[in-house]
């Protein structure tokens, strides 16, 4: 095997620009494969740095919206939604609702048929996403109601057959993850929704997925339910392997330090078991 410099391997997991999770991960990769040389006497020494290269740039953190926010961005549909776009509005408020109201993955979202929404039973059947896995969704009075009124003007306009999509352009067709994203990010513009720091940084629409955890927890903290007991079935909720993967979701929020150390305190003060 031919002999590969230090300094190559650290030009290709660095490249260009800030250092990002990006760049870890081609660390990561091939410490790991020269690990395996190592050990099966392919190679006699590793020419990957000893220490991981340092991020320049912070981890992203997921923006929580409160209640009145999520409102304005509903409000303002109507005025992003004009003749001329190609996601109508009905669709595009449902699509927001499901996200938040199911704590949908998008992608989990655009690929609901017209079959795998049984408003009947009240849930959804999300096929084969992340980690390969399916999961029943049960889903709430308020968003059944919302999407019961949606289908019914959906069906007067687009296919009901079992494969056709739940969520569709204009002219029939699935909607589009890019479509999805450019769409709200005028809708958040138009509701006056964004935090401090460049676009990289704003707002997104996965971000539903990660307000409607918190928003779950605090409910939770505020009806003084076991939280202990009930995160393992937010993971299962979520469609998560274990229970790690839903603590990325829980955003330390002021309200949900609150409604935490209010529960702490009632703890060390003897009123909880």
């Amino acid at each position: 095997m031919e002999a590969v410099e230090t300094e190559r391997v650290q030009n290709f997991i660095i490249s260009q620009g800030p250092i990002t999770e990006n760049n870890l991960k081609k660390y990561r990769v091939i410490s790991c494969f020269y690990k395996f040389y190592l050990s099966r006497g392919l190679a006699e020494v590793s020419p990957v740095p000893t220490s991981a290269p340092q991020k320049t740039i912070p981890d992203f953190v997921p923006y929580i919206y409160s209640l009145e926010e999520l409102k304005r961005m509903i409000e303002n549909v109507p005025n992003v939604c004009t003749y001329r776009t190609a996601i109508g509005e009905d669709v595009l408020k449902a699509l927001l609702l499901s996200l938040y109201g199911a704590g949908l993955r998008i992608g989990e979202a655009l690929a609901l048929s017209h079959s795998d929404v049984d408003l009947f039973q009240a849930c959804l059947f999300i096929r084969e996403t992340k980690f390969f896995k399916s999961r029943l969704v049960p889903i709430g009075k308020d968003l059944t109601g919302i999407l019961i009124e949606y289908a019914e003007k959906r069906h007067k306009s687009y296919s009901s057959a079992p494969n056709a999509p739940f969520f569709s352009f204009r002219n029939g067709s699935p909607v589009s993850q890019s479509a999805l994203r450019s769409s709200f990010r005028r809708l958040r513009s138009a509701a006056g929704v964004y935090r401090d720091g460049p676009p990289r940084h704003q707002p997104r629409i996965h971000d539903f997925r990660h307000t409607a955890a918190v928003h779950r927890l605090i409910a939770w903290y505020q009806n003084g339910s076991d939280i202990q007991d009930l995160l393992p079935k937010l993971a299962t909720y979520l469609g998560h392997v274990d229970l790690s993967s839903t603590q990325h979701y829980l955003t330390l929020t002021q309200e949900l330090l609150r409604q935490a150390s209010q529960r702490f305190e009632k703890y060390a003060m003897g009123g909880m078991s």
